[in-house]
């Protein structure tokens, strides 16, 4: 596992940025196209903004999403209607390329089976993601996984729910499909970051982070998440 530690959140967000692109534009070239799953997040919108800007191989990119709260469309509680505003309103990108998760669904378990089939069509079977951008919680949890939900235990699907969090379920990517994942970027920002940090840098599985793979894994964080680690 990697980390580079850039001086402040718009420093972090561009160069997130620019790992995304990099690795969009190996995928474009060795395999045809770039299926990439996003997170949600504060910074991760400064991220999304500055990569519309940059140069990829956008007619070969596929933007996923690692985790969805069930609200309404157009709720601002929904990491879409970020997604909208920040990358897709300012990229190349055709409504086609965008797979966004179907919590709008009456049937939610049926939802999740459905977007797992999405995610095979444009990835293969099982499918194989080219980039998971994921985030930190205070508490220990990315994606959708927080402590202490039965989600933690699923190996079964790729897509599954959540319980109620924070006022809302979610439905989330699992750890098999994130496992499976040709790259893992971590964005980790703000200084009640630090201790979860310091405990993904360690691969502490105590933490529902700390069960995502490393090997793959690159993490960009902020000097104020990054204060109490050692210098490199």
């Amino acid at each position: 596992m990697r980390i580079d530690v850039c001086a402040d959140v718009d420093a972090a967000a561009q160069r997130a940025a620019a790992i995304i692109a990099d690795e969009a534009t190996a995928a474009a070239a060795a395999r045809g196209r770039f299926v990439g799953a996003l997170s949600g997040g504060r910074t991760p919108w400064l991220m999304l903004r500055a990569l519309a800007a940059l140069r990829l191989p956008w007619d070969r990119v596929h933007v996923a999403q690692v985790d969805e709260r069930v609200a309404p469309a157009d709720d601002p509680d929904r990491n879409l209607t970020h997604l909208r505003d920040t990358l897709l309103a300012h990229a190349p990108l055709r409504p086609e390329q965008i797979h966004a998760m179907p919590v709008e669904a009456p049937d939610l378990e049926a939802a999740a089976g459905r977007y797992a089939e999405t995610l095979r069509k444009i990835a293969g079977a099982p499918p194989v993601l080219d980039l998971v951008h994921l985030g930190l919680g205070p508490d220990g949890h990315t994606a959708s996984l927080v402590p202490g939900d039965p989600v933690l235990d699923v190996v079964d699907v790729d897509v599954a729910l959540t319980g109620v969090y924070q006022g809302r379920r979610r439905m989330t990517l699992t750890y098999p499909i994130l496992n499976r994942a040709r790259r893992i970027l971590w964005v980790v920002t703000g200084g009640d970051k630090t201790e979860m940090l310091a405990r993904l840098l360690r691969g502490d599985g105590s933490i529902p982070a700390g069960r995502v793979r490393r090997d793959a894994a690159v993490v960009v964080a902020d000097r104020a998440a990054a204060q109490s680690l050692p210098p490199a």
